[in-house]
C-alpha cells in the first residue's frame, strides 16, 4: 500500500477522523424534516422559494427554477438564499437525484470559487448534501483539488474550512476518491493538530461504537476504523510509525477500550453490521 494510494488511505482515515462528528451530526439531526409530509404549496417564484417561509419539499419543476436562478443572479444575497434552500432539499435522496439530472452539481459548484466567504460556505454545505448519492460524487471529484486549497490556505476552523472537511468526509467514505488526497497529507495533519475543538475528536466519540447507537452511524465508525487501520498496517507490519498523541483521533481508535467495544459488536442484531466488525477483528 505504498506510494499515492497508500497515502490517500492515510489522508481519507485523517479527513474522516476530522469530520466524524459533522457526519454523525448529520445523519443523526440533519433529516429533521424528512419525516413531514412531502405535500406541495401553490406554485411560487424562484426567489419566493429562498424567502426562508417555504418549508415544503421542492419537486422537480421547483429545483429547476432555483437553478436558474442561481445560475443567473449576482446578487449574493439572493445566491446566499438559494444554495441554502437547495442544500436543505439536496438533503433528501429523491432531490440529490434530481438536482444532478437537472445539471444542478456544476452550478452549485461553481460558487466554491465566489469570492464571498458565506455564499463558498453555503455551496460546500450543499454539494456535502448532494455527494451522500454515490452518482453525485462522480460529478463533485472534479472539485476536490479546489475544496483541498481552500480548506488548507483559509483561516483555521473559519466556517468555510469546516464545510470543506465536512463534504472531504463524505468523498472519501469510500476508497474510490482517496488517492486525490494524497499531496495534502502534511495540511491534514497541521488542521488536526492546531484546529480547536471542532477539528479535533473529543473521547465521547468512541461511545457512537455502542450496540445501541443507529446502523447507519455504527457503519460509518466501522468504516473508519477499518480506513485507519488499513492505512497503517502491510501484511501485519505498521507501513509509518505515528506517535499517537493523548485525545488524538489514532490514540482513541488504537486504545483497548476501543478494541473492546468494535468485538462486543460482534452480536449485534444487525447482518451488516456484524458483517463489518468480523472483518476488523483479525486485524484489531
Amino acid at each position: 500500500m505504498g506510494g499515492p494510494r497508500g497515502a490517500g488511505w492515510v489522508a481519507a482515515g485523517l479527513l474522516l477522523g476530522a469530520g466524524a462528528c459533522y457526519c454523525i451530526y448529520r445523519l443523526t439531526r440533519g433529516r429533521r424534516r424528512g419525516d413531514r409530509e412531502l405535500g406541495m404549496r401553490p406554485s411560487k417564484s424562484a426567489e419566493d422559494l429562498t424567502d426562508g417561509s417555504y418549508d415544503d419539499v421542492l419537486n422537480a419543476a421547483q429545483l429547476q427554477k432555483l437553478l436558474y436562478l442561481l445560475e443567473s443572479t449576482e446578487d449574493p444575497v439572493i445566491i446566499e438564499r438559494a444554495l441554502i434552500t437547495l442544500g436543505n432539499n439536496a438533503a433528501f435522496s429523491v432531490n440529490q437525484a434530481i438536482i444532478r439530472e437537472l445539471g444542478g452539481i456544476p452550478i452549485v459548484g461553481n460558487k466554491i470559487n465566489h469570492s464571498n466567504q458565506s455564499i463558498k460556505e453555503k455551496a460546500l454545505n450543499a454539494l456535502n448534501n448532494l455527494s451522500v448519492n454515490v452518482e453525485n460524487q462522480i460529478k463533485i471529484k472534479i472539485y476536490i483539488n479546489q475544496v483541498c486549497e481552500d480548506v488548507f490556505s483559509g483561516p483555521l476552523n473559519s466556517a468555510v474550512q469546516l464545510a470543506g472537511l465536512r463534504l472531504l468526509t463524505n468523498m472519501t467514505v469510500t476508497n474510490d476518491h482517496q488517492h486525490m488526497l494524497h499531496s495534502y497529507i502534511t495540511d491534514l495533519f497541521q488542521v488536526l493538530l492546531t484546529g480547536n475543538g471542532n477539528t479535533k475528536v473529543d473521547s465521547s466519540f468512541l461511545s457512537l461504537y455502542d450496540s445501541h447507537v443507529a446502523k447507519e452511524i455504527l457503519l460509518r465508525v466501522l468504516t473508519l476504523f477499518q480506513n485507519i487501520n488499513n492505512c497503517l498496517k502491510i501484511e501485519g507490519r505498521l507501513a509509518v510509525q505515528p506517535t499517537f498523541t493523548e485525545g488524538s483521533l489514532f490514540f482513541l481508535l488504537h486504545g483497548e477500550e476501543c478494541a473492546q467495544k468494535i468485538k462486543a459488536l460482534v452480536d449485534h442484531h444487525d447482518a451488516e453490521v456484524k458483517e463489518k466488525v468480523l472483518t476488523i477483528i483479525p486485524k484489531i
